[in-house]
């Protein structure tokens, strides 16, 4: 199998970034986007003598949201569900032109090629993405009863893996999808009712103070989702941060 790939390549910030053409030929069906990457990198060290494609990657399980590539304009490429180690060439054909390029958002500065800054996320989660309340030791499961509805709300939007596909298919480039996942999976348990009026409060703050863009509702997040996340988990995010404004408006000033 060949494929020709067009890739955006940028040395640095500060350096103006173009797409390169590349063609890579003796492909397998069977393999991973990422390592037809591996195989052209390899090509470009050994033959060509050029600097390999900057890329993240982490686990290839589709666990780590590293795999950050927007593939012919979809973030992860054409299929749902998945991430881009878990896509492989036989959704594509033989000598496929495949337009590559990082995340575009001004949140996600980009580094170098294909690898961006996505450490915004990691500030919102630190401004209050967790739960501080001391529960001791860990108890048994059913220790602290949780109705059945609250709790398949809470694993449904904990599945987020902070990947950036909704920041990065949004024309507001907006990250509401990500910020409502951590925060209605917090606010459904027990453990985390306590303090859901300051953490919703606090990571609509950083989101905002970050860059991030407001949400339109075009659902555009939902649609390029790996792990299916619903845009219902925005209007109850919604919901949250309007009621904490109004329990607790000096938090806002």
């Amino acid at each position: 199998m060949k494929l020709i790939f067009e890739i955006w390549r940028q040395e640095s910030p500060d350096h103006k970034g173009q797409f390169k053409t590349y063609e890579v030929n003796n492909l397998d069906t069977n393999m991973s986007f990422l390592e037809a990457l591996d195989v052209l990198n390899e090509q470009l060290l050994r033959e060509k003598k050029e600097e390999p494609v900057a890329f993240d990657y982490d686990c290839r399980e589709g666990i780590c949201g590293m795999c950050s590539l927007v593939i012919n304009g979809e973030p992860h490429g054409p299929l749902q569900g998945v991430t881009t180690c878990q896509l492989h060439l036989r959704s594509f054909k033989d000598s496929e032109r495949i337009t590559v390029e990082p995340w575009r958002a001004k949140s996600f500065p980009i580094v170098r090629d294909l690898v961006t800054d996505r450490s915004a996320f990691d500030r919102i989660i630190s401004s209050g993405g967790y739960i501080s309340v001391n529960t001791g030791s860990a108890g048994d499961a059913n220790a602290i009863p949780i109705e059945k509805a609250k709790a398949d709300q809470a694993f449904d939007v904990a599945a987020c893996i902070g990947c950036g596909a909704c920041v990065a298919t949004c024309k507001n480039s907006s990250a509401m999808l990500f910020v409502a996942a951590k925060v209605t999976h917090l606010s459904a348990l027990k453990q985390g009712e306590v303090e859901k009026e300051e953490r919703v409060l606090k990571m609509m703050t950083s989101h905002d103070m970050e860059g991030f863009g407001s949400c339109s509702q075009t659902k555009s997040c939902e649609a390029v989702c790996p792990k299916n996340i619903s845009t219902a988990a925005i209007t109850a995010l919604n919901r949250e941060y309007l009621r904490a404004a109004v329990k607790k408006p000096q938090a806002l000033s």
